[in-house]
């Protein structure tokens, strides 16, 4: 529920106090602050302390963190506090998401199955935290969708001192190891650099997402843009319904070129809304944006829990969080808030270009994964 609440309100609120400028800066800062903290994460997982509770630490303080950005944000202080709170906030969450996927796939006895079971319960909260800043708190542009935030991610924290006891199972032997390094002895494997190539480079064009399909929704007339955001997660929960058995049944290569050919199209109702007007056209690729995210980043994350050994799981899960959390949304937002700048017109005009270009980038992902990714055959089932 954590970023549901304030992640799809956030461009919407900053416009609300005069911060429209001020957007891809907030979104730049915390993916900059979470380019090292999944892979320490991970190695803390991985060599020093368990799991279930560096998850709670990292919870609880990141709590604190994020109400204290937003108390910031309420007082009307200089943006800087709010955004210097906000990255501070994403250092102690960035190995949140890492660490949960770690427990999950150490105790599940047939993960392929039984994840994306589990994984769908992190959708259905988002899904309820949309419903709950647009229709309850009506605080789509408030602050207050922050300070409820602070408090599901505290109760989370609790909550995971309940968590299956996951024990560090491999040791440090250098500084190396204890910053999470080691994980980069994965990319000496050709596929393993193609699919982290690839994982950065689409994660590039997903920064749209967040900074910019709620302010299009608002521009054709929608207003409660963060309930409706939260179709996404309606079709995610869908797709993790179906991925278990999908990733059974077909080669890992061909589910993600899948989830990489549906976003090309997502991305490109998108524009074909910019175009036309019709707000029907980007609340679809809204819902399709559910089932490619689940797709891709659900099979990755299975993918590498299955492709490592167990003392490197966690660091594996971070590395991959630092593409998708860190370096990825880090060039995204600064790409994004350029191309907005540059396409789409104070008169809401340009958005179709806006959209088409990243659909384009979306195509080249495409490509370099059907080209260069070999796999290890269907018996593998990579």
């Amino acid at each position: 529920m954590t970023p549901g609440f304030w992640l799809p309100a956030l461009t919407n609120i900053l416009e609300a106090r005069g911060l429209g400028g001020w957007v891809p800066i907030v979104f730049l800062v915390p993916s900059l602050c979470a380019l090292i903290s999944p892979l320490i994460g991970g190695a803390l997982a991985d060599q020093r302390v368990a799991a279930e509770k560096l998850l709670a630490i990292s919870s609880t303080l990141g709590a604190v963190m994020l109400f204290a950005a937003f108390a910031t944000l309420d007082a009307g202080w200089n943006p800087w506090w709010f955004v210097g709170l906000l990255g501070i906030y994403s250092i102690c969450s960035g190995p949140s998401w890492g660490l949960l996927t770690t427990i999950s796939l150490t105790h599940l006895a047939h993960g392929e199955r039984q994840f994306p079971l589990v994984r769908v319960g992190a959708t259905i909260g988002w899904m309820v935290a949309g419903v709950l800043t647009s229709y309850v708190l009506h605080a789509d542009v408030s602050p207050v969708a922050g300070y409820a935030s602070a408090a599901a991610r505290m109760l989370g924290g609790m909550a995971a001192l309940m968590l299956p006891h996951t024990p560090p199972l491999g040791s440090a032997t250098s500084w190396r190891s204890r910053m999470g390094l080691d994980a980069f002895v994965l990319m000496k494997q050709p596929d393993h650099r193609v699919f982290f190539t690839v994982t950065a480079l689409f994660s590039i064009p997903l920064s749209a997402f967040y900074m910019y399909a709620p302010e299009l929704l608002k521009t054709l007339g929608d207003v409660h843009p963060t309930a409706t955001m939260t179709i996404a997660q309606i079709t995610e929960v869908l797709a993790m319904i179906l991925v278990g058995s999908v990733m059974v049944r077909f080669r890992v290569k061909v589910i993600l070129l899948w989830a990489l050919g549906l976003s090309i199209l997502r991305f490109g109702m998108s524009a074909y809304a910019g175009a036309s007007g019709l707000i029907t056209w980007h609340i679809g690729g809204i819902a399709l944006h559910g089932m490619c995210y689940t797709f891709y980043f659900i099979t990755a994350q299975v993918f590498l829990d299955r492709r490592v050994d167990p003392g490197l799981r966690g660091q594996a899960q971070g590395l991959l969080a630092l593409v998708t959390s860190g370096i990825g949304p880090l060039v995204g937002t600064l790409f994004c808030g350029w191309l907005k700048s540059h396409c789409v017109g104070a008169d809401g005009s340009g958005w179709e270009d806006f959209w088409s270009i990243l659909a384009g980038t979306i195509a080249v992902c495409f490509l370099i994964f059907a080209v260069c990714y070999r796999g290890q055959g269907k018996r593998a089932k990579q």
